[in-house]
């Protein structure tokens, strides 16, 4: 049985993003940016105001000042990351400080740019940004898929697995596990069942997709 298509809901809803500034001249032309170019754009004078209407499952990303009234940018991102959200964020500044652009990354900011900017580059990097997030969302749907199916399989079906996952032969397998070859082939095929794959090699990769993201936390 093929495995469930979990890319459709990750892909229906637009893409957005949220600009948060609190020079409203600059969310102004931000606005006009982004939208010049089909982006859906919503605008924020301060991160107090993005987190009062803050959805973790709308997929986009973030672009902030660092240096805001209230909350900075690098604070923000601290908050979502609180939240267990890591969207893609660049974080634009008049003061463009190595120690803060530094700090900016550990939050986990994509980009840090300081203003003045050009226009197509903070568009790339908005839009590499939007595809990220595109991507992480959809891996993380695929890898949520395949926890549901993992907890189906019995404790000697999981080791069966991810032993056939490490690349071992059935003859291996048996060894390690003092089980019969036999046996291994019985658990096998309950696994691939289970799992919804048709050959080893789908099963490995589709492991390899929630290792992937389960690597990078498995985050809501």
């Amino acid at each position: 049985m093929p495995p469930h298509d979990t890319t459709a809901s990750v892909t229906e809803a637009p893409s957005t993003v949220f600009v948060i500034d609190d020079h409203g001249g600059i969310r102004k032309s931000l606005r006009y940016l982004m939208e010049s170019t089909g982006l859906d754009v919503e605008v924020f004078e301060c991160a107090e105001d993005f987190l009062g209407a803050y959805q973790p499952t709308r997929p986009g990303c973030v672009v902030s000042d660092v240096y805001m009234p209230g909350m900075t940018g690098v604070e923000l991102l601290e908050k979502l990351a609180g939240k267990g959200d890591f969207r893609p964020a660049i974080l634009i500044s008049g003061q463009g400080d190595i120690p803060t652009a530094v700090q900016a990354m550990k939050v986990g900011a994509v980009d840090f740019l300081e203003k003045p900017f050009e226009d197509d580059e903070l568009l790339e990097r908005v839009q590499q940004c939007v595809r990220m997030d595109t991507e992480w969302r959809t891996w993380r749907a695929e890898a949520i898929d395949i926890l549901e199916r993992m907890d189906t399989l019995s404790p000697r079906e999981r080791e069966v697995m991810d032993l056939v996952v490490d690349g071992n032969s059935t003859k291996e397998i048996a060894r390690l596990l003092e089980i019969s070859p036999k046996t291994v082939e019985i658990h096998r095929g309950h696994v691939m069942r289970k799992m919804r794959v048709r050959s080893s090699l789908e099963l490995v990769k589709t492991v390899l997709v929630c290792r992937k993201v389960k690597g990078s936390a498995l985050k809501p």
